[in-house]
């Protein structure tokens, strides 16, 4: 299986989840209903819960599970993001929303393009990237309590260097999933699945530091 067939397929899941995402944010956004039985109450909590419950049980079995079940696990992962991504849309200003996302689009197929044709091997960097992120989410629960604004704006751009690096960290991966499964199907969900969150990270991130609130 060669990982350049591979990427199309990569990117089309990419884009659906992204779709979904997107789209259910914006639907719940315009309901008020579900953002207050979202926001005012402990179901935040349970959908946030239920993300890392997904995405830790299709990153860890999807190996063994079905293409149909790896299938529905992301697809799953991308809408319960949207109900939580709908706040999105509510604190920030629509024209502020799309040129972020421009700005990220523009710099992830920048890095995802060095993945993957760089001839470097990136897979050393892994491990310095995992103990970075590990390091910045422990720091911001910390600041939760500290409430430093000035820590929050360095945090923040330490964010966008590590998942610009994540992105094209796992897209140089492609190429080994492409080795270690005997799935096309699989080896595009999964590859999807991590892209995916290094855009969303990314994205957020932006949104944090450029973003406009609305009024």
């Amino acid at each position: 299986m060669e990982g350049n067939k591979i990427v199309p397929k990569v990117f089309m899941w990419m884009f659906i989840g992204l779709l979904i995402t997107f789209g259910t944010g914006a639907f719940v956004m315009h309901n008020e209903n579900m953002l207050y039985n979202i926001f005012e109450s402990s179901l935040y909590i349970w959908l946030f819960v239920a993300q890392i419950v997904v995405v830790i049980f299709l990153s860890a079995r999807i190996h063994k599970m079905k293409e149909q079940t790896a299938t529905i696990l992301f697809l799953l992962y991308s809408g319960l993001t949207g109900l939580t991504f709908s706040s999105v849309f509510v604190v920030f200003e629509l024209n502020s929303i799309l040129m972020v996302f421009g700005v990220t689009a523009l710099l992830f197929a920048i890095f995802a393009s060095f993945g993957y044709f760089t001839k470097m091997d990136l897979t050393k960097i892994g491990t310095f990237l995992l103990m970075a992120l590990l390091g910045i989410i422990i720091v911001s629960v910390i600041n939760i309590f500290v409430g430093n604004s000035n820590l929050d704006l360095i945090l923040c751009i330490l964010g966008v260097l590590i998942f610009i690096g994540y992105i094209a960290y796992d897209m140089q991966k492609i190429k080994l999933y492409s080795t270690m499964m005997d799935s096309e199907h699989k080896v595009a969900i999964i590859c999807a699945l991590e892209l995916y969150l290094d855009f969303i990270n990314l994205f957020l991130r932006l949104l944090q530091l450029f973003g406009k609130n609305s009024d």
